[in-house]
């Protein structure tokens, strides 16, 4: 599938530092071929780009994400790995990270994990700290490095308390899992609560779940509405069917005995954009139970209105 560009792509590719002096210029030239790339005209800005490859880093990393995201052309991991590579002799942080992966991965070479954590903590050293947990990843499984768990965590927990939300969504994973590490959901549930306070919708959605059910600490059904919500709201499709769910369990009104209408109205808007955005059977019908008990009592004349609500969030957030 093809990766949309990001405006800011480069931010990532670079340390403040290493914006001084010389990087200064390198990125001035760069930047007809940046905004042709914002705008979306990928055969002008590749073939710009091409123009200073052989001595612009910046230029090689971004090559490297043509080939990786597809921008304009066919995925090419092999070719995007060159080009990390070069950028990564250059000391571009993001180009060093990648080329990690492609040795890990064994993209255009074989596999050779003792290389790919020595480029993992190149990146890291240079400020790609979320390097620390691709590092992680080796030492916790044993590859380049004699299993180690303990440093693997430790490493994981250094670039999480660097503020770094994927680091932070990395290591609750891990607890959360029990994979290769010892489970411990406590833990799990406080590094989803720091990733979902920087606005990892995915932290959101795990936090909502944990909290809901009890896990890693005492079931929290207010906190847990909000999270899944939150994350919901900013269109995290596999937040919508539990947002959905939650509201259908809210209590009822001690007036009438029946759902709060701002409940019901909820409880139809989150569960039919669950049914635009999933085609998992059991889900499905899930989906179609909610349905019919919110048609039997939701009032027809609010169809229409919150219809075209639904679909103007699914307009706003895309598959």
């Amino acid at each position: 599938m093809v990766r949309t560009v990001s405006m800011f792509v480069l931010l990532f590719a670079v340390t403040p530092s290493a914006l001084a002096g010389k990087q200064v210029a390198l990125n001035a030239e760069l930047q007809p071929a940046q905004r042709a790339l914002a705008s979306g005209d990928y055969k002008k800005a590749y073939a710009q780009y091409s123009r200073f490859a052989a001595k612009n880093p910046l230029a090689q990393f971004t090559l490297a994400l043509f080939h990786q995201n597809g921008w304009g052309r066919a995925v090419n991991e092999g070719e995007a790995c060159r080009w990390f590579e070069k950028a990564a002799q250059r000391k571009i942080p993001a180009a060093q990270h990648f080329l990690g992966d492609c040795l890990a991965q064994g993209i255009r070479r074989p596999a050779d994990p003792k290389a790919a954590l020595d480029w993992y903590r190149k990146a890291a050293a240079n400020g790609h700290f979320i390097s620390l947990c691709s590092a992680a990843d080796l030492y916790i499984k044993g590859l380049g490095a004699d299993k180690d768990v303990p440093q693997g965590l430790a490493l994981c927990t250094q670039a999480a308390q660097t503020e770094s939300p994927p680091a932070m969504l990395k290591l609750a994973n891990y607890y959360r899992e029990g994979t290769d590490v010892p489970q411990d959901l406590a833990a799990a549930r406080y590094w989803y609560q720091q990733a979902a306070e920087r606005h990892s919708h995915e932290a959101q959605y795990r936090l909502g779940v944990m909290l809901s059910e009890g896990q890693g600490g005492a079931p929290d059904l207010n906190h847990a509405l909000f999270w899944l919500e939150t994350a919901a709201g900013e269109g995290y499709a596999p937040a919508y069917l539990p947002t959905a769910i939650l509201y259908a369990n809210a209590e009822v009104s001690p007036e009438t005995g029946a759902l709060k209408p701002e409940h019901l109205a909820k409880i139809y808007l989150w569960n039919s954009a669950a049914k635009a955005r999933t085609a998992d059977p059991v889900q499905l019908a899930e989906i179609a139970r909610i349905e019919a008990m919110v048609m039997a009592v939701m009032p027809p004349t609010w169809r229409a209105d919150l219809d075209t609500r639904v679909a103007e969030h699914l307009a706003k957030y895309p598959q």
